[in-house]
C-alpha cells in the first residue's frame, strides 16, 4: 500500500520506524508539526529524513496547500499516530482504503485529549488503547482494534503511558496496517451508551483538596504525574506534587504535615496520609520533597493547602 503518516513526537516517530522496518508497504509521505524557532525538528521529521521519506511540516493541515500536497501523494491509507492538529475530512476521506488513528483509551470511554489522566484520577483499574477509523466526530469512528491494559494501584500517568500504552500502541498500529492490507480490518460501531468525554486535564483540575479521602488525593497526584502536575500551596507558593504513596495511618487535620524524611513529606488527608516524594515550584526544576521542605523552613505541624 501507499501510506502517508500524520504524527508527532516520540510515538509518531516509533510508529514510522516500525512501519518502515516492516517494509511491507511504501511510505510516500510524512506530515508533522513545524519546529519552533530555535528548536530541532520534530522526531518524526528527523526519522523521515534518515529513512529517505518525503516529509512536510505545514503549520495547519487545514490549509489548502497542505491538503493539496497530501492528495498529490495519492495515498491508499493514512496512519494518524499522535495528532493534535485538526485534520480536515478532505484528508481523512481521501485515501482509497481510509484513515486509521491511535487513541489511548478503550473507546467509547474517555474520548478527548487527556484520556490517560482521567482514568487514573478516577481510580479506575483498567484502561487501554484503540485503533479506529476517524469520522466527523471526536474519537467517535468505528473501532478496528483494541488492547486493554491494567492500571496498577501505584502507577502514574507516566508509567501507564511509557511502559504500556506507548509500546503496545506502536505494535497495534503495525498490526492494524497489516489487517487493512489483508482486507481483514474490522469496522465495529462504537456503543454510544457507554461513551464518556473529558476535556484537557489542566493544573486547575488537579488542585488537591486535603480534606478529601487519601485515595482521592493519591489518585489525583498520580494521574497528573508528570503532566500537568497535581498542585497545592504552602503559604503563597504553588507547588506541584510527584512520586506519591498513600497509607491508612491515622490522619490529623487536613493538610497537616506529619513527617519529613528522606522519603518525602507525609501529609494528612481525611482518612489517611499521602507521602510526596518530589515537588516542583512553578518555573523551577523537580527536587526531592525533603530538600524543598528544608529550603522553605517547613516543619512538622505546618500545613499545605
Amino acid at each position: 500500500m501507499r501510506i502517508t503518516l500524520i504524527g508527532q513526537s516520540a510515538f509518531g516517530q516509533k510508529v514510522l520506524e516500525a512501519l518502515a522496518q516492516d517494509d511491507a508497504d511504501e511510505i510516500v509521505g510524512v506530515f508533522a508539526p513545524p519546529a519552533k524557532e530555535g528548536r530541532p525538528d520534530d522526531p518524526v521529521i528527523t526519522s523521515a529524513k534518515e529513512l529517505g521519506i518525503q516529509s512536510f511540516d505545514f503549520k495547519r493541515l487545514r490549509d489548502q496547500e497542505a491538503v493539496d500536497q497530501f492528495k498529490a501523494l495519492d495515498p491508499e491509507l493514512c496512519v494518524m499516530a499522535f495528532v493534535t492538529d485538526i485534520v480536515p475530512m478532505e484528508m481523512i476521506n481521501f485515501p482509497s482504503l481510509g484513515t486509521i488513528q491511535y487513541h489511548p483509551s478503550m473507546l467509547p470511554k474517555h474520548r478527548g485529549p487527556s484520556s490517560i489522566n482521567w482514568p487514573i484520577i478516577n481510580g479506575e483499574t483498567e484502561t487501554g488503547l484503540t485503533i479506529f477509523w476517524p469520522d466527523e466526530g471526536l474519537d467517535t469512528g468505528p473501532v478496528l482494534k483494541q488492547v486493554p491494559v491494567e492500571i496498577g494501584s501505584d502507577e502514574t500517568l507516566g508509567s501507564v503511558y511509557f511502559n504500556k500504552l506507548f509500546p503496545l500502541g506502536v505494535e497495534a498500529m503495525v498490526e492494524s496496517v497489516n489487517l487493512v492490507r489483508e482486507g481483514n480490518a474490522p469496522r465495529i460501531v462504537q456503543d454510544e451508551s457507554g461513551a464518556t468525554y473529558e476535556g484537557w486535564c489542566r493544573a486547575k483540575d488537579v488542585t488537591v483538596d486535603w480534606s478529601a479521602d487519601s485515595s482521592t488525593v493519591f489518585n489525583m497526584i498520580r494521574g497528573g504525574d508528570p503532566q500537568p502536575g497535581a498542585n497545592t500551596v504552602f503559604g503563597e507558593t504553588v507547588v506541584s506534587l510527584y512520586d506519591a504513596s498513600r497509607s491508612d495511618s491515622s490522619p490529623a487535620s487536613a493538610g497537616e504535615i506529619l513527617e519529613i524524611s528522606d522519603s518525602g513529606i507525609t501529609v494528612s488527608a481525611a482518612d489517611g496520609t499521602v507521602t510526596i516524594g518530589r515537588v516542583r515550584e512553578k518555573g523551577g526544576p523537580k527536587q526531592s520533597a525533603a530538600e524543598w521542605a528544608e529550603s522553605k523552613n517547613i516543619s512538622v505541624g505546618d500545613r499545605l493547602g
